[in-house]
């Protein structure tokens, strides 16, 4: 297990996309950009850090209701379909890189959907 804070190993993952940008601007705490659209974000909720990003449709319903004590559905965002994923509990880190993987791949344009495919 690595030593590393949830909030490092966040800023890798989403740093490591085509074209992705780190904002501290709107949301006070960082999120994950491409051309200026929000594809992931951390977000302190009360005592606890979460991670929110994108999911296919139908996916929300489907993780929230099988893992509760993992997922949940944040403010503001949730009605987009949005996931949440609480930081203060074990995650398995490969699974929440592809979820951070398809929120940008729903985000970024195909150029660079393409571009991340060719590093594959």
């Amino acid at each position: 297990m690595s030593n590393e804070t949830p909030l490092n190993r966040l800023r890798a993952i989403g740093m490591a996309l085509p074209e992705a940008t780190e904002d501290f601007e709107g949301v006070g705490s960082p999120a994950y950009k491409v051309r200026g659209k929000i594809f992931a974000m951390h977000h302190p909720m009360a005592d606890r850090s979460s991670l929110w990003c994108k999911a296919p449709r139908g996916f929300q319903e489907m993780i929230t209701a099988a893992d509760a004590d993992h997922f949940f559905v944040p403010p503001y965002v949730g009605v987009h379909g949005w996931i949440g994923l609480w930081l203060d509990v074990e995650q398995d880190w490969d699974h929440v890189a592809d979820l951070i993987t398809d929120s940008y791949r729903m985000t970024a344009p195909k150029r660079l959907i393409k571009l991340l495919d060719n590093r594959a």
